[in-house]
């Protein structure tokens, strides 16, 4: 098979589809690739390490496009993008399309073949090209709040841990899965003072365990959320519903009852975010505020720190991409239920339930598409 991987061109994104060593593995199997120039610069890869691990490197988007019969990305496909991909060509990246009509539609018009990593799935119910970006998003969301909260950012001006003798800054996370254990595992260890909502017992046992009781774990109603967020000074929101937008937790009338110069990380904004006043923002400009809070809402956080984050995605998707290469991506869809998960539009059609419902679209099964 032909792989592309092109440059990222998202505002501040300088992750990698693919690094040096998962092109040298996929042309190990007898594969080749197309990388476009200066694709990997952005984490310190030249195209002098592209070609010694055996690929070839093209100059501009447009050619590895229209060379490749399988696109390997990051991010969703800018609309620049989208208007290259042609009948039958797989995109396997990020699309995150529940909150995002005008990409879906595109997809849709392209008769493209598109595997979204959010919603491939494992034996265990776990979301394995997810979860490497959903560690460091948790991570970064806390190092994100510290900042939201300092005055010059239209914080409160507190320190997440206070000193001795100052009660350190109330961390609330929405959420108890890969996002908010990795967030309330960075609080914790910067001394906040940290409470983490979630619905499922299983999850509040494993966090009570887990942190050896230094996090609060409640059990997520209306009212606790509310007495949650209305106490906190930061607020981390990591509401997950695979594929589908994310539910508005956080409401327009809790944002003006917070403390004034309180802070919000909204890290399901992705999803179309889990708080009614949050909106997309870029690395360039990533805060706003409103109603005297702070909201953090970056819809590609692990871009900020592109090196550990591509490595991380590489070791997740690798397995994947040589799946389908090696198989060819009907096969390798049809021996996989979990990779069958992940395939979001089809030739023309969704097939992805969350997003159908999301977008009011048809919905077809993902097999009885390709079989159809």
């Amino acid at each position: 098979m032909i792989i592309g991987v092109p440059k990222e061109i998202k505002n501040h994104e300088y992750r990698v589809g693919m690094t040096p060593a998962s092109v040298r593995e996929v042309i190990g199997h007898g594969h080749s690739v197309f990388v476009e120039h200066n694709a990997g610069i952005g984490i310190g890869f030249t195209d002098e390490d592209y070609q010694a691990a055996g690929a070839t490197v093209l100059s501009t988007a447009a050619e590895v496009f229209a060379k490749a019969e399988m696109i390997v990305k990051v991010k969703e496909p800018q609309a620049v993008e989208r208007a290259m991909l042609r009948d039958g060509q797989i995109l396997f990246t990020y699309l995150h399309l529940a909150p995002d009509p005008e990409q879906t539609a595109d997809l849709i018009k392209s008769g493209a073949v598109c595997i979204a990593y959010e919603t491939v799935t494992d034996s265990k119910g776990g979301l394995p090209l997810l979860a490497p970006m959903s560690e460091v998003a948790g991570r970064m969301s806390i190092q994100a709040g510290a900042r939201a909260l300092e005055k010059s950012c239209g914080g409160r001006g507190m320190l997440l841990g206070g000193v001795p003798g100052v009660a350190p800054a109330k961390v609330v996370v929405i959420g108890g899965g890969m996002v908010g254990t990795n967030a309330a595992q960075m609080a914790v260890g910067l001394g906040a003072d940290v409470t983490v909502l979630d619905r499922s017992v299983d999850v509040l046992r494993r966090i009570n365990a887990q942190f050896n009781g230094a996090v609060k774990a409640v059990y997520s109603t209306a009212d606790a959320l509310e007495q949650e967020v209305l106490a906190a000074d930061l607020v981390i929101g990591g509401v997950l519903v695979p594929g589908a937008a994310a539910p508005k937790l956080v409401t327009k009338e809790h944002i003006k009852r917070m403390k004034p110069g309180s802070a919000i990380v909204d890290v399901a904004i992705d999803q179309g975010g889990c708080v009614e006043t949050s909106k997309p923002t870029t690395h360039a400009e990533p805060t706003y505020i409103v109603d005297d809070v702070v909201h953090y809402c970056v819809a590609n956080m692990p871009g900020a720190v592109p090196r550990t984050s591509t490595f991380a995605l590489n070791n997740a998707t690798l397995p994947f991409i040589l799946r389908l290469a090696n198989k060819g991506y009907k096969q390798a869809l049809l021996d996989d239920q979990h990779l069958l998960a992940g395939l979001n539009v089809y030739r023309g059609k969704v097939t992805n339930e969350g997003v159908a419902q999301a977008l009011n679209l048809p919905f077809v099964a993902p097999a009885a598409a390709i079989a159809g």
